[in-house]
């Protein structure tokens, strides 16, 4: 099962997402990014009175989590246009499988900083309680255009949840 995303859409999240266009629906606002159909989008957001909610789905746990991460990132930088020029590793423990979810995008986002890295794959395994992430992606650069810096991930609406044929990974960001 390939990885997707429900995208619902908000006037908030119409403002974040960059080279979008903003479509009126029974009282709803929503954005849909140019030249994509919705179906083809891999990442969402929903609404939240401060932030912004994140959604990931795929096949696995982990693959919904690889989809919540570049849902994170997709709010920071348009990650198709990033490079996969420099890879990062790392390791963590965790048994509680939405914890790991925060752990995952708490250190993706303080290893690119770290490193000065813009990411825009991701992979995420594990074995019992010991997780292994990884990032690929390339250093700011013109062209590359900023969006809303994410500041970490919450356990603010955390769920990690098996939905019929796959999965679905959720949390708020903090912007």
């Amino acid at each position: 099962m390939a990885a997707a995303i429900v995208v619902l859409g908000t006037e908030r999240s119409g403002e974040i997402m960059r080279g979008s266009r903003k479509r009126e629906n029974a009282g709803m606002t929503s954005a849909e990014p140019t030249g994509r159909s919705l179906a083809a989008r891999s990442v969402g957001y929903f609404d939240h009175d401060a932030d912004i909610g994140i959604i990931g789905r795929g096949a696995t746990a982990e693959a919904a989590m690889e989809q919540a991460a570049a849902a994170l990132f997709g709010i920071v930088v348009d990650i198709a246009s990033v490079r996969p020029l420099k890879r990062l590793e790392f390791t963590f423990e965790e048994s509680d499988v939405e914890f790991a979810l925060v752990t995952w995008l708490n250190r993706l986002l303080a290893e690119s900083r770290s490193e000065g890295l813009v990411p825009g794959s991701f992979r995420l395994g594990r074995t019992g309680s010991t997780w292994r992430g990884e990032c690929w992606g390339e250093p700011w650069r013109p062209g590359l255009e900023r969006g809303v810096e994410v500041k970490g991930a919450t356990l603010t609406m955390l769920a990690i949840e098996h939905l019929g044929g796959g999965w679905e990974a959720r949390c708020v960001v903090d912007v």
